[in-house]
């Protein structure tokens, strides 16, 4: 499938920057656009945009390996209908037709490309209504199309799907007009309209918006149902608010090894303070989230960082309640509770991850009941925080050496029977 995206403006607003090329959470706008649609299906792309910033877009080309062509808009004053005209000889069929300053996620993407002509959101949540663009529609096509619509039924996401019959309208528009503007084509081809709503987007008009578009990458990065209890309420609200800061600064896999040295700092300040090492602990929990968070807002997500990860925690947990039984624990008995439980904490994870490993899918989306059971991650280091804070350490080992290795015997349970 090919995509065509118009980014011919000035970007005066902008400090004469092409809004296409502002870095959001480590990566250009443009970047975000043609890397989802390639991951969606999309094999070739067209890029409109005007000649004094056509060495800005080679350079952008040049750095990043896309199947895409440069058409040049000598006239960008005559509109973004103009831009969509004078690509008339270059695509074939069905195409898709998207705004170079707007940022989609691969969720609304995923949905937008399933529909047909104009795609539309009832409820955008990272928009300004008053300043979007409103559609109003009758049976099923746009009947009118403006900002200042005062009745209306969705919002213009600057997302299309459209076919060569498009171009019989700009051509019947560029005889008339000078400046042809999207809303004129579309209002005049009664576009089809797909409703997608929900779904994350934004565009970005003005310098405000970034920080709007930079909040939206960042809380739509998070892993959500796959999170623990402690993390939806209480670890993602302030690991996100980390994250925005940082995006823009550290890799993931450099947050990796700055979290999991913390995780062993929080480790061995047990020898001197057990309870301001659990409460550490608790803190490398919540900064756990972090390094994923920014992965997912850079696009730099990958199985290494995944798999890195994983093993580091590991080594954090470990760390912990061993030295943690090392400091608190003098008998034989609770140091062998103290190693069962610790057993049974790494053997979560890994049935987990061996889950994967044997099956090829996520044990947590397989199985959606182990959602509902307590003894994610997250939820072990809280409750070992409190109950340390307590000073009840011989009682959180029990409980651990219990509960833990009963729920691996639960998933595997599961594992056999709902598999």
């Amino acid at each position: 499938m090919e995509a065509v995206i118009l980014s011919a403006g000035y970007g005066s607003r902008m400090g004469n920057i092409p809004k296409s090329l502002l870095k959001i959470c480590g990566k250009e706008i443009l970047y975000r656009t043609m890397k989802l649609l390639s991951e969606c299906g999309v094999n070739k792309f067209y890029i409109v945009v005007n000649n004094i910033y056509r060495k800005d877009f080679e350079d952008f080309l040049k750095k990043h390996n896309f199947n895409a062509h440069l058409i040049i808009n000598n006239n960008p004053e005559r509109g973004n209908g103009y831009s969509l005209h004078i690509v008339k000889n270059h695509v074939k069929d069905r195409f898709i037709l998207v705004m170079s300053d707007h940022i989609y996620t691969k969720e609304f993407i995923e949905d937008a490309i399933k529909g047909e002509g104009l795609i539309v959101d009832k409820y955008p949540k990272y928009v300004d209504i008053d300043e979007a663009t409103k559609v109003k529609v009758k049976d099923g096509r746009v009947e009118k199309i403006g900002k200042e619509l005062e009745n209306f039924d969705a919002i213009d996401t600057g997302f299309f799907i459209l076919d060569s019959g498009i171009f019989k309208i700009t051509e019947e528009l560029e005889k008339e007009k000078e400046i042809i503007e999207m809303r004129e084509v579309v209002e005049r081809a009664k576009l089809r309209v797909t409703f997608v709503n929900g779904k994350p987007w934004t565009d970005v008009d003005i310098p405000e918006d970034i920080k709007k578009a930079k909040r939206m990458l960042i809380e739509t990065a998070v892993k959500g149902d796959k999170d623990g209890f402690i993390s939806r309420y209480i670890n993602r609200k302030i690991s996100t608010k980390i994250s925005y800061f940082l995006v823009d600064h550290f890799s993931p896999n450099t947050l990796t090894i700055w979290i999991f040295l913390f995780g062993i700092l929080s480790a061995l300040t047990v020898l001197y303070n057990p309870i301001l090492g659990a409460i550490l602990y608790q803190i490398s929990s919540i900064l756990d989230g972090v390094d994923g968070e920014i992965a997912r807002a850079r696009l730099e997500t990958s199985k290494f960082g995944g798999y890195l990860d994983s093993i580091l925690d590991r080594y954090v947990d470990g760390a912990f309640l061993s030295i943690l039984a090392y400091k608190t624990l003098s008998s034989n008995l609770w140091f062998f509770i103290a190693m069962v439980a610790l057993i049974g904490c790494i053997m979560i994870s890994y049935t987990s991850e061996r889950f994967r490993g044997a099956y090829g899918k996520d044990m947590y989306e397989s199985i959606e009941i182990l959602k509902k059971i307590p003894g994610k991650r997250d939820e072990r280091i809280f409750f070992i925080m409190i109950m340390v804070i307590l000073n009840l350490i011989k009682p959180m080992y029990l409980i651990l050496a219990i509960y833990t290795n009963l729920r691996v015997a639960i998933m595997i349970y599961l594992s056999k029977k709902l598999v």
